[in-house]
């Protein structure tokens, strides 16, 4: 297979990059900075038609997650920069498949699953799953994420590709051992001694190991029935204190220091980040991909933990 990766620079790309190139697939990333890599690799500024337009026309798959970090304060410029890149990139994509004349047989579009509602009660399934905005005095800032998550979805579904199935991708936190990313940002608080409880704890953490996030997407290529909203996450979300306990065992570290609310805002003020990507409570369920068959790897937290713990160990810099 021809697979394109726009914005597949980041650590999810990279994820995806390495497992279709080992695989024997043609990879291209797509990148405002291109670097040098072991699959091919063209510049593309994220919102306009160029040369790379040429290469969707013939691909397979497309595999668009463009979009800056969401790791930094929600200023008002930080905010038009996050939304601009999503949409912006996500039309240049889907106006490239409509004018190529071999359109790619499946278009996967990132998405997000803080699209869902700030929810205790129970899980957010990929059918009737509530999604956000609607939660009593939420903060601004969640609104704001919610917002950018509908707009998001809503440039996908207005491009017109009829010879293109289009799947959006509303992914929990992915799980990898590589530098850079989440998990390595978790580890290492849990290594600081800073790992413990984040305001009440019982906020749910929605997560998914790389091995089973690759795993899910070559199912999403390879069904040709699933379209539309789908849930990449672990069947098992749990609570922030859970969570961060099962990283600590993983760890080998015994204490974890707690975190009051006020404290966390301190803490996101001194970061420059936001304190929503731990309180929000993201309890997500990956209904459909369950039901197409996909078998979980790593569906416990624990056993994820203690392999990511075991792969970063061994292999610092993969």
């Amino acid at each position: 297979m021809k697979i394109v990766i726009p914005g597949g620079s980041g650590q999810v790309g990279t994820l995806l990059a390495r497992a279709f190139h080992a695989a024997g697939d043609e990879v291209l990333v797509l990148s405002r900075s291109p670097q040098a890599t072991p699959w091919r690799t063209a510049a593309w500024d994220a919102e306009n038609a160029g040369p790379w337009s040429r290469e969707i026309d013939g691909a397979d798959v497309v595999i668009n997650l463009a979009g800056r970090s969401v790791n930094c304060r929600y200023t008002t410029h930080n905010r038009r920069l996050i939304l601009d890149s999503r949409v912006r990139s996500t039309r240049a994509v889907g106006d490239a498949i409509a004018k190529a004349e071999h359109p790619p047989r499946v278009w996967l579009q990132a998405g997000t699953a803080t699209i869902y509602s700030d929810r205790y009660d129970a899980p957010n399934d990929d059918t009737t799953g509530i999604l956000g905005g609607s939660e009593p005095g939420i903060p601004d800032t969640w609104r704001f994420s919610l917002e950018v998550a509908r707009q998001w979805e809503a440039a996908v579904n207005e491009a017109v590709t009829s010879g293109t199935r289009k799947v959006i991708l509303r992914s929990a936190m992915v799980m990898s051992a590589d530098p850079g990313g989440i998990f390595a940002t978790l580890l290492r608080l849990v290594r600081l001694r800073l790992g413990g409880r984040a305001g009440d704890g019982c906020q749910y953490v929605s997560w998914i190991h790389g091995d089973d996030f690759v795993r899910a997407i070559r199912l999403l290529i390879a069904d040709g029935s699933l379209s539309g909203p789908i849930n990449i996450a672990s069947p098992e979300p749990l609570p922030y204190s859970e969570f961060m306990r099962a990283l600590r065992d993983a760890a080998g570290v015994s204490i974890g220091l707690p975190a009051t609310r006020w404290m966390l805002e301190i803490g996101a003020l001194a970061l420059q980040t936001e304190t929503e990507l731990i309180l929000k409570s993201r309890r997500v369920i990956p209904e459909r991909i369950l039901a197409a068959g996909l078998a979980f790897q790593f569906p416990h937290w624990p056993d994820a933990a203690k392999d990511l713990c075991h792969r970063s160990a061994a292999h610092p810099h993969p």
